[in-house]
């Protein structure tokens, strides 16, 4: 019995032996490179050989190759019932085969793992390099999206807040021109705000335009200030080129000019018949042209000369050599509004430039008119100074203060205030003569003539002095010669011009009290000088009307009349000078005695230049300037030429 149980227990073991044999298989052939051609007996080796590697402490370790591949022949002399005797020895059994097949799956799934964690990073890296195109998308999303919200609001956004319309506007007044042009091309609603008429229409008068307009008058102000940034630049080269027309004022083709005065587009003359001519350059047929004499003088045989002639946007004055002072609106003409006799000749006379106030003086005695609300003239004060008035000037800029007059009488210059008693000393330095006198809305400038050992302190001098607390600010010049005539009025900030006796037109910078230009190009003494913020126009005792550029120093074109430039006024287009004789009754100027009527070299003339656009056209061209060379007694001239002799239409081929 013994013997039958041992041998059924060996073909059980058999069977489950065989029945494991392609499991055993699976195991090894992952891991191994042995042929597939072995025995069964190896097969039983390799089970058991896993199971004894599996049950040692490194159980979880990978199985080699050496492990399923190692020599046969050991096993090849041992009986079959040896390795089974062993393995029940160490109580290894079938089980243990699950055991390998979860340790083999566990692996799988590690390696998958593995597997995975690269291709996750790998699929990180790529999004990492799209992610910035990515952004830079979606910021222009969010930028279209923002100008889109900006073009649907109602009010005008500003960063985070939405601000009213008025607040926006005062924020956008500080910008400029080309600012304003910037934040036009933001969006839809900023364009609207820069473009209002309110704010083209303050910096269109900040430049100097359209100073009596209001925001109505304009459907369009950004064009009406491109039109005149336009006009003004054409306006300039016109200046610089001497292109224009120019037109002479007579009015006593017989008789002598004694003074002209001009502003705006006013132009008065005195002559020697004592006639007062008016002039509007703006309209030349306006009845307030003709002005009448007072009945007085008109009685008086012979007539009075014209002795100082002054006019304003308002007013026009005269005054006369018996003493008479005559008063006109520009507006009306006719009769004087204002009639009054001096004791004296008049010496100076003045005219308020944007009040309606009057000034003359007569020797020492001086005296100042003024309208009230109601336009009645009435004298606000009289004064008497110790000595014979030469210069008088009205401060400009008062407004309801009243007027206040600075005069010159001998070494001494005072300021006149109707408010106060006395007049009060600004100036004076005995044995130095005060040869010119100008003043502005605060301070007031004259020329002090030094004589004896004050020559050797630098020579003559022009000082200025404060309105306000009648100190010197500022003192400049060094010249050997008399200065002559000063500007301080018209001249820009912190800037003088002014003429001297050296043939010199000088400009000083008041602040640092250096000289910015001086200029040489008059024959004789400088009688009169304007300056603005690019040019200077002077005058001088020969006859000669001279443009400057400050900029370059340099002179860019001259005219020359006979007898002395006495007056010289400037606006952006027009000029007007004056060339006023000294001798207002030259002998031998008649052809008999009895004949009163002067030739046309001992008159005098007035030349008013208008250097504006529309001047361009062929109708305001003088007729001798439209000349074609065909008539004989044509010639050829204007301001300057502007096209070339051989392309003149009608010229002779042979020219």
């Amino acid at each position: 019995m013994a013997e039958e149980e041992l041998a059924a227990f060996r073909e059980s073991w058999k069977e489950e032996l065989t029945s494991k044999n392609d499991e055993e298989r699976r195991v090894c052939a992952p891991s191994s490179d042995v042929p597939s051609q072995l025995g069964q007996g190896d097969l039983r080796k390799r089970y058991f050989e896993d199971s004894k590697y599996l049950n040692t402490a490194d159980s979880t370790s990978k199985l080699t190759e050496r492990e399923c591949t190692d020599d046969a022949s050991d096993t090849e002399d041992q009986p079959e019932y040896v390795s089974i005797a062993r393995s029940l020895l160490d109580g290894r059994t079938s089980p243990l085969l699950d055991r390998i097949q979860e340790e083999r799956t566990r692996k799988k799934r590690q390696y998958q793992n593995m597997t995975n964690a690269c291709s996750k990073s790998l699929q990180q890296q790529q999004k990492q390099q799209q992610q910035p195109q990515r952004k830079v998308k979606k910021e222009e999303e969010l930028l279209d999206q923002l100008i889109q919200d900006l073009n649907e609001v109602n009010d005008i956004p500003f960063f985070d807040i939405e601000l009213p319309y008025e607040l926006a506007l005062k924020i956008f007044r500080n910008l400029n021109c080309t600012e304003l042009g910037r934040c036009a091309q933001v969006s839809r609603a900023w364009r609207v705000l820069a473009e209002d008429g309110v704010l083209w229409f303050k910096m269109c008068r900040g430049e100097g335009y359209h100073q009596e307009a209001s925001v109505s008058d304009s459907p369009c102000w950004k064009s009406t200030l491109r039109d005149c940034r336009n006009s003004a630049k054409t306006v300039r080269s016109n200046w610089k080129n001497r292109v224009g027309s120019i037109s002479q004022l007579q009015f006593e083709l017989g008789k002598v000019l004694c003074d002209v005065s001009s502003c705006d587009s006013f132009v008065l003359a005195g002559y020697t018949s004592g006639d007062v001519r008016l002039w509007d350059t703006l309209h030349w047929d306006s009845t307030a042209s003709f002005l009448k004499i007072n009945s007085l003088s008109a009685n008086s045989v012979p007539r009075p000369q014209v002795s100082h002639v002054q006019v304003n946007s308002s007013v026009a004055a005269a005054a006369y050599e018996d003493g008479c002072v005559d008063l006109w609106s520009t507006e009306t003409g006719g009769e004087p509004v204002l009639h009054y006799q001096s004791p004296e000749r008049p010496q100076a006379l003045a005219l308020g430039p944007d009040s309606p106030s009057l000034g003359s003086a007569a020797g020492p005695h001086v005296r100042l008119d003024s309208a009230d609300d109601r336009g009645y003239w009435r004298m606000l004060c009289r004064a008497q100074l110790p000595k014979t008035v030469e210069s008088l000037v009205l401060v400009p800029g008062r407004g309801q203060q009243g007027p206040l007059a600075a005069l010159s009488a001998g070494d001494a210059v005072y300021l006149l205030d109707p408010r106060e008693e006395e007049p009060r000393t600004l100036h004076s330095v005995y044995g130095h003569p005060v040869t010119c006198l100008d003043a502005s809305d605060s301070q007031v400038a004259l020329g002090v003539k030094r004589t004896g050992w004050a020559m050797h302190d630098g020579g003559n001098k022009i000082h200025v002095y404060s309105l306000e607390t009648s100190k010197p600010v500022s003192s400049v010049g060094d010249s050997l010669g008399d200065f002559t005539c000063i500007n301080l009025r018209d001249s820009p900030p912190h800037l003088l011009v002014c003429g001297n006796k050296d043939r010199r037109v000088r400009v000083f910078d008041l602040r640092s009290g250096s000289s910015v230009a001086s200029l040489y190009g008059h024959h004789l003494g400088v009688t009169s000088v304007q300056i603005d913020d690019w040019k200077i126009v002077s005058g001088g005792g020969e006859g000669l009307v001279c443009m400057w550029e400050m900029r370059m120093g340099s002179k860019l074109w001259e005219m020359h009349n006979r007898h002395p430039v006495r007056h010289v006024n400037f606006n952006s287009s027009t000029l007007v000078t004056a060339n006023i004789p000294d001798d207002k009754s030259p002998r031998g100027a008649c052809i008999t005695d009895d004949d009163l009527t002067a030739h046309r070299r001992h008159r005098g003339v007035i030349c008013h230049y208008d250097f504006s656009e529309d001047t361009l056209s062929k109708d305001h061209i003088l007729p001798i300037c439209r000349s074609d060379y065909i008539e004989s007694s044509g010639y050829n001239y204007n301001i300057g030429l502007t096209v070339p002799y051989d392309r003149l239409p009608g010229a002779h081929p042979s020219l």
